[in-house]
């Protein structure tokens, strides 16, 4: 059995390719199946360890990005994509795979046409309120379609609805389960004060960043802060931090972090009252399987329309308050931040619509079904 995934670019593409290949690797255990050859094509992975650390092989497909405003690099990416195509056409040829399992994006593309010409089966999913392009254009010849937020199937052509599930979001085992015990002591934080965990992603958030920054001496009189500020700008941030926190007797309540990893993540979600992040599917279905109440700061829409939608659409669910960046301020975040603290029947009510929204067992879902197409493609 062999199983092509493709999709990348971002986390937000590639993590899921990750969660599924888990969950496609427990199935074939369960039903003692021959243990499936797994291959990711597209660009330079998002990760490469975590293709390691699952014996995924990777085949090195290029792909350009189109961008939504006019730029030379436009064209430049038009011959990458084309490459990418050809490419892609031969290596197909060369695997011929049961199944291809697509999460969208710029990095599929070239993939997903070589499997058109060769009428390899595919299973696509999309993460988003609103579908990508990619998606869209893949959804007419797709096996079946995947989505994540409600309003999604609307958006596809009528022709094609009949192939879509909402299924949630694929999410990798070992975060979707938060750490109940031992986080405290872990991250070193006073357990006697509810805990605030700042979520930015690999990169941060720099407007979160300030907005925490100029919120810090009042928020630690009150809260710990767990503050995830990014690689690139931990050394930045700890430094304004130690500055405006110089005469604050509650600086121990603050922690700051480049990017945390799998324990200390899974720690910070356990002990947390509250999350405040930026509005990336990816971001979203993990804090709804944590079943822990959030303020979305989405990516202004000029940059991101998926984000904006994607707050929104939690949102509309209970799960969320949404503040748009443009009026994150700290007299705004902070007294977002006491509202939500000093209301536990709002948080529950948060809490319990974000378990809801979660729809766990996504990754199972999608793996079945890659599972058993695979198998009815497969020659007797």
């Amino acid at each position: 059995m062999r199983i092509v995934l493709t999709g990348g670019g971002s986390g937000g593409h590639f993590y899921p390719l990750i969660a599924v290949a888990e969950a496609i690797e427990d199935i074939c255990r369960e039903r003692t199946l021959i243990e499936p050859e797994l291959v990711y094509v597209g660009p330079e992975p998002f990760d490469a360890a975590a293709l390691l650390e699952h014996d995924i092989i990777y085949r090195a497909s290029p792909a350009g990005r189109v961008r939504r405003y006019a730029s030379i690099f436009n064209v430049f990416d038009l011959f990458k994509t084309f490459l990418g195509t050809i490419r892609s056409l031969f290596q197909l040829y060369g695997l011929y795979p049961d199944v291809i399992f697509s999460t969208g994006g710029f990095a599929a593309f070239p993939t997903l046409y070589a499997a058109r010409l060769l009428r390899i089966p595919v299973v696509t999913y999309d993460a988003d309120a609103t579908p990508g392009r990619v998606t869209l254009w893949s959804a007419k010849f797709a096996r079946w379609i995947g989505v994540a937020h409600p309003e999604a199937a609307a958006q596809f052509p009528e022709r094609v609805r009949h192939k879509i599930a909402r299924i949630g979001h694929p999410i990798r085992k070992e975060i979707e389960a938060p750490a109940k015990e031992g986080g405290h002591e872990f991250l070193k934080l006073d357990p006697s004060v509810p805990t605030i965990f700042i979520m930015g992603g690999s990169q941060g958030a720099r407007a979160i960043n300030e907005a925490v920054l100029d919120s810090l001496p009042d928020l630690v009189t009150r809260y710990n802060v767990v503050h995830q500020a990014g690689t690139v700008n931990l050394e930045e941030v700890s430094g304004i931090a130690k500055v405006v926190l110089k005469d604050s007797r509650f600086s121990e309540h603050y922690r700051a972090f480049g990017l945390l990893n799998t324990l200390a993540l899974r720690m910070a979600a356990g002990i947390s009252s509250l999350i405040i992040a930026r509005a990336g599917s990816g971001t979203i279905f993990e804090i709804a399987s944590w079943g822990l109440p959030s303020i979305l700061v989405p990516i202004p829409e000029d940059v991101s329309h998926d984000q904006t939608e994607n707050a929104f659409s939690f949102a509309r669910a209970g799960a969320a308050v949404v503040i748009e960046q443009r009026n994150l301020t700290p007299h705004v975040l902070v007294a977002e931040i006491d509202r939500l603290i000093g209301d536990a029947a709002l948080r529950a009510k948060m809490s319990a619509a974000a378990r809801e929204f979660a729809r766990p067992q996504a990754a199972q879902k999608i793996a079945r079904l890659l599972v058993e197409t695979a198998l009815e493609h497969e020659p007797l």
